[in-house]
């Protein structure tokens, strides 16, 4: 027998052999919501580390609790960074909601279930009053409005929120980690609300494939660029990086072209306009702007305004097809800082009338909404505006909007720099 402190001894010795196993990672995240561009319809998207089915259980308010499902299918995303990381997104369509209605859900699977969220189902009439929240530029670090869009959503404050490009900074960051904890942040807001989307330049990373395949935009365009009506707004999300990244193929600024030039004259036929008489625009790159960083927007000859003639052919530029087809609002972001245009078309200021410049304009009305806050701080104005420049603020800081019927829309600023919970 062998003594008790030699085998104490002995065991102390002994190398320690310890095997790494892995998590499973099958409990659902990121979820967010997205309009699906049909009636009674909405996107569920969320994100897992390992494969599982996709499926959400839903019911109504005050109802049988998950009466209801829907399955969806997984894509695998492999973020192109060092560690090639693995995900899987989720995507269920729930079809046959009622509008206004308000729905119980939650998504994931029998290995692991999400939290419960709400939404309301969107009112598919014309006469439904919509509000928004919207911006552009909001980070994972310095999110300072963050946490106020949190609570006002939660609040019911919002049906819709626009997200004008410029998410995270940025997504592909360590390996993509940045983008999954950015989509995290935003979960208390995207899974109540539809979350709907257009692509900034702080997305280009690997041919702008983090958001390409996070977001769920209704079309077959990979989120480009798409268009979708609520209450009497037929709304167009477009990608101004077309202008920008030629590398990732030229065709596509044409190919969009003549997908808005197409959903324009379709917008305007007498029996849609009439229907929704306002027509808004989102794109992340402003035609106009009073910053002092030489971006695009400060330059007379903007790419996203004028087009580009160092293409073959020259490729042609929005202002002029906005302004034929009476685009009434367009909302841009890039900038960190507020600022709302006159009317304006041709660098030219073209009011409505002096007393009441946006009753009737003649031209299109720009907003750039782009200081939610990220770690790139805000900008700076150049001190001597042109005369289409109506107001300016530096503020950190949000948009919202209302379509109050087919004559009248509101817009407001909010300084989170003012404002006190």
């Amino acid at each position: 027998m062998v003594p008790l402190h030699a085998a104490c001894v002995w065991l102390s010795l002994a190398p320690l052999l310890v095997l790494g196993v892995p998590p499973i990672w099958t409990q659902p995240e990121q979820v967010h919501l997205s309009n699906a561009g049909a009636p009674g319809s909405m996107v569920v998207t969320w994100t897992t580390f390992n494969k599982t089915e996709s499926k959400v259980e839903y019911g109504l308010l005050g109802g049988r609790l998950f009466e209801m499902s829907a399955k969806g299918d997984a894509t695998l995303f492999v973020d192109s960074g060092e560690e090639r990381r693995k995900m899987f997104i989720h995507r269920v369509t729930l079809t046959g909601l009622k509008p206004a209605a308000n729905y119980v859900y939650h998504c994931g699977s029998d290995e692991g279930w999400s939290d419960v969220f709400l939404f309301t189902a969107l009112n598919d009439s014309s006469s439904f009053s919509p509000r928004f929240a919207l911006y552009g530029d909001l980070g994972n670090e310095n999110p300072q409005s963050l946490a106020r869009l949190q609570k006002e959503t939660q609040l019911g404050m919002y049906d819709a929120i626009l997200h004008i490009g410029d998410f995270a900074y940025d997504m592909d960051e360590d390996n993509a980690r940045i983008g999954d904890e950015f989509m995290r942040q935003i979960q208390s807001i995207a899974a109540y609300v539809p979350y709907m989307t257009c692509p900034g330049n702080h997305e280009s990373a690997y041919n702008f494939s983090n958001y390409r395949n996070r977001f769920s935009m209704p079309g077959q365009t990979e989120s480009l660029w798409y268009s979708w009506n609520l209450g009497s707004a037929h709304i167009i999300s477009l990608s101004t990086e077309v202008y920008f990244y030629l590398e990732f193929g030229q065709e596509l600024l044409f190919k969009q072209y003549e997908w808005l030039r197409n959903d324009l004259e379709e917008a305007n036929r007498p029996e849609n306009r009439a229907v929704r008489p306002w027509i808004i625009t989102m794109g992340h790159r402003p035609m106009y702007c009073s910053d002092d960083d030489q971006d695009d927007c400060t330059k007379f000859d903007s790419y996203v305004r004028l087009g580009r003639n160092d293409t073959k052919p020259p490729a042609p530029g929005l202002e002029d097809l906005f302004y034929r087809y009476g685009v009434d609002v367009e909302l841009w972001a890039h900038e960190h800082t507020y600022e709302r245009l006159w009317p304006v078309y041709g660098d030219k200021v073209y009011n409505g009338s002096r007393e009441r410049p946006y009753v009737n304009p003649k031209a299109p009305v720009h907003i750039i909404t782009g200081s939610a806050g990220c770690r790139e701080r805000t900008d700076k104005f150049n001190p001597n505006p042109k005369e289409w420049s109506a107001f300016r603020s530096t503020d950190y800081g949000y948009s919202r909007m209302q379509v109050v019927n087919a004559t009248h829309l509101y817009l407001e600023q909010v300084s989170d720099d003012q404002m006190q919970f």
